[in-house]
């Protein structure tokens, strides 16, 4: 262990995130968020009922399935919820690109862009709450 040699992988393959879930209130309003707010395209190969799945366009590999609420009390929406992600990273090349058209067509600011060390990034929320950061590597 301590010979000072590297760690070796614990897969000994690359893994890349396929899919995900993401829990929405209204299916129909978080779909045309993800389509007409953020351009991605719904996925008609994935028909997990009730969700709908959509593709970032910039990563035809991942899809994003949005799975509704279910119609029950507020505590076990959140109790549901708790297992399904509630929060999404993108990295961008243009942090404030990305901010003023997200703000012009009215999605929610949780944040605007702010310089960390090494990262630009800002934050919207989806209609249902989600938070949604943008991240832009900086030098």
């Amino acid at each position: 262990m301590g010979n000072g040699a590297p760690a070796a992988r614990a897969t000994g393959m690359g893994l890349r995130l396929s899919s995900c879930a993401l829990a929405v209130d209204d299916l129909d309003q978080a779909l045309r968020f993800y389509r007409d707010v953020l351009g991605f395209e719904a996925d008609a190969t994935i028909a997990e009922e009730p969700g709908r799945a959509v593709v970032p366009p910039q990563q035809p590999d991942m899809r994003i399935l949005l799975v509704p609420l279910p119609a029950c009390p507020s505590a076990e929406r959140r109790t549901v919820a708790d297992d399904i992600v509630r929060r999404l990273v993108f990295a961008t090349d243009d942090c404030d690109a990305v901010f003023e058209r997200l703000e012009a067509a009215g999605a929610e600011v949780m944040q605007e862009p702010i310089d960390r060390p090494g990262v630009r990034d800002c934050a919207f929320l989806d209609p249902s709450g989600n938070l949604l950061r943008f991240t832009q590597t900086t030098r």
